[in-house]
């Protein structure tokens, strides 16, 4: 281990090993090796300093993405740390407000493998492009107009649902979100800062996915939102049995004798402008479970729960408490269901649904909420889940933990 630096800023120890790759991004540096590194940018705090305590886990790299419905039973809500990285206690950095440190990577470009100074691309009819982004697109609305599991909202909560679902290869998932950039609010933290705090034990899920963080004892902070979001992302999207729809609204529900079937869907565009032009119908996409993640009050808010009780599936829409973080978090978790036969809730929709406190700029219920809605609709579906226990290795303290959560009266202190 590289000696301490006691003539200059210690840097915040970080979870990531020597190398870890993040959805095909550079590795980040070492921070055993930061202290002497020149690309260093510290807040100007005098000394002293405090020492940090480094991380024991040991080098590793991303674990190769699941693609058998055995991996189901590999996964963070199941009780399983992805890849198995033991950390004693003493391995916790105490996070401070005094010490802000950023590391870039030391290492010299390469060459590319091509010559930059006279290049050209291959040739290509304008007609080609058009074709191939036009058969695709529709070979997807073909593929997925009758599919099993469609995730309305690709917020925190539903690509951590889509995720989680994605790893049965069987399953088809289509996500449906209004805006053109997919993430919702998980781009940044509170007040649009950029670190985004992840309460305990939901950094299991971080994790499965190999994201860095700095820790604390009951909390860990991933450096910029965007880092989860990004990685989440990319990891469900390159599975095989997901298709992303976005700039698309869902402008109603399939209903059938009493369960949701299916959404109406159209472009956002059109769904915006229904005011100004007639006649502009919509599409449809039929589903055996719809997980409604539509996040709390706004023009696009809450709309899978507002809709239920516009046609009377559900009696009332009371709307979000006022903010209480350790209160929320535990509650969006444990109501996170299935309200109306064929329809799942999750995410902060939850919390409009039943009335909960909202939870501020935190997002471990927004993650765990989101599996525990995936393990809900493969129980829908007649697949091993975690909510009935039919995951062989589900650890039964875990389970508790992750699924039930907490109820009011065992908040603890904040």
């Amino acid at each position: 281990p590289h000696p301490p630096n006691t003539q200059g800023p210690q840097i915040l120890a970080r979870r990531h090993s020597s190398q870890i790759f993040v959805a095909g991004s550079l590795p980040f540096l070492n921070p055993a090796t930061a202290a002497s590194s020149p690309h260093l940018c510290c807040h100007p705090f005098p000394p002293p300093y405090p020492q940090p305590r480094r991380s024991s886990a040991p080098s590793r790299t991303m674990a190769p993405m699941a693609t058998t419905a055995s991996s189901l039973l590999k996964s963070s809500f199941a009780g399983a740390r992805l890849p198995a990285a033991p950390r004693s206690p003493s391995s916790v950095a105490v996070a401070t407000p005094r010490i802000c440190a950023s590391i870039s990577s030391s290492s010299s470009p390469s060459n590319p493998p091509y010559d930059i100074t006279s290049f050209k691309f291959s040739p290509i009819k304008e007609s080609i492009v058009s074709r191939e982004m036009t058969r695709r697109y529709m070979t997807d609305m073909i593929t997925y107009a009758d599919t099993d599991v469609v995730i309305v909202g690709a917020g925190s909560a539903g690509l951590s649902c889509a995720y989680e679902l994605s790893k049965d290869p069987s399953i088809s998932i289509a996500i449906v979100e209004q805006s053109v950039s997919p993430g919702g609010g998980a781009w940044l933290g509170g007040q649009l800062f950029s670190a985004m705090v992840v309460r305990k034990p939901a950094h299991l899920f971080l994790d499965e996915l190999d994201i860095a963080y700095d820790e604390a004892e009951d909390y860990v902070v991933i450096k910029h939102a965007a880092l989860f979001t990004s990685t989440v992302m990319s990891r469900l999207l390159a599975r095989p049995n997901v298709k992303l729809f976005n700039a698309v609204a869902v402008e109603d529900l399939i209903v059938k004798q009493g369960r949701v079937g299916g959404v109406v869907t159209n472009w956002a565009l059109v769904s915006m402008n229904h005011d100004t032009q007639s006649c502009m119908d919509p599409n449809v996409m039929e589903a055996k479970v719809v997980v409604s993640s539509c996040g709390h009050d706004g023009p696009f808010g809450a709309t899978g729960v507002k809709r239920l009780q516009d046609i009377g599936m559900i009696d009332a829409v009371p709307g979000m408490k006022a903010l209480d973080m350790n209160t929320a978090e535990d509650e969006i978790v444990r109501l996170t269901r299935e309200v109306v036969p064929g329809m799942i809730v999750t995410g902060m929709e939850v919390a409009e649904i039943d009335g909960a406190p909202r939870m501020g700029p935190t997002f471990g219920a927004m993650m765990i909420s989101g599996q525990k809605a995936a393990h809900l609709a493969l129980k829908a579906l007649g697949r091993p889940n975690a909510v009935d226990g039919t995951l062989q290795n589900v650890s039964p303290a875990l389970r508790e933990e992750f699924v039930l959560a907490s109820k009011d009266d065992e908040v603890v202190e904040a």
